[in-house]
C-alpha cells in the first residue's frame, strides 16, 4: 500500500563536518524523497535528553550526548511514499561496520555512533520529532 509520510533525519555532527549533507541529502531525493524543510542547529542538553529520552538512563548516554553537541547537525523534513520505511532501507543498519556497501551507513559510516545520520522509526516517532525540530509535523518551504 502506498502512504505518503513525511520523516525526520538528522545528519550528524561528523557528517556535517566531513562535508557529506549534499552527497547524503543527494541520495536520498534521488530515491524520490522530497525535502520539505531544512534546517542547520546545534543541539542542547534539553533538547537532547528530549529527543534520546528513551536512552537517556543508560550509562553510555552521556557519550551521546557528548557527540551529538560536538558540532551542528542538519534536520531534515523528508516526504514521500512510504518515507520512514524507505529511509530507513536506504540508511542501513545503525552500525556502520554491518551495514551493506549501497547503503548510506554502509558507505559513509564509520561505527554504531558515528554512522551519518539519525532517522525516525515509527509514523508516531516521526511525528514526535517533526513537531520538536520544527514546530510542526507537516513542515512545509
Amino acid at each position: 500500500m502506498k502512504t505518503i509520510e513525511t520523516t525526520l533525519i538528522l545528519v550528524k555532527p561528523d557528517a556535517v563536518a566531513e562535508g557529506l549533507t549534499g552527497q547524503v541529502l543527494h541520495r536520498l531525493e534521488s530515491n524520490g524523497l522530497k525535502i520539505l524543510n531544512c534546517r542547520m542547529l546545534r543541539l542542547n542538553a534539553a533538547l537532547l535528553q528530549e529527543h534520546y529520552a528513551h536512552l537517556s538512563h543508560l550509562p553510555f548516554f552521556p557519550e551521546i550526548e557528548k557527540f551529538m553537541s560536538s558540532g551542528p547537525v542538519v534536520a531534515v523534513a523528508l516526504s514521500g511514499e512510504n518515507a520512514i520505511a524507505r529511509v530507513r532501507d536506504l540508511l542501513g543498519p545503525t552500525d556502520s561496520t554491518k551495514a551493506p556497501k549501497g547503503t548510506i551507513r554502509g558507505d559513509l559510516g564509520k561505527d554504531k555512533m558515528h554512522n551519518v545520520l539519525h532517522a525516525s522509526d515509527s509514523p508516531e516517532t516521526a511525528q514526535a520529532e517533526l513537531r520538536r525540530f520544527f514546530g510542526s509535523t507537516e513542515p512545509k518551504v
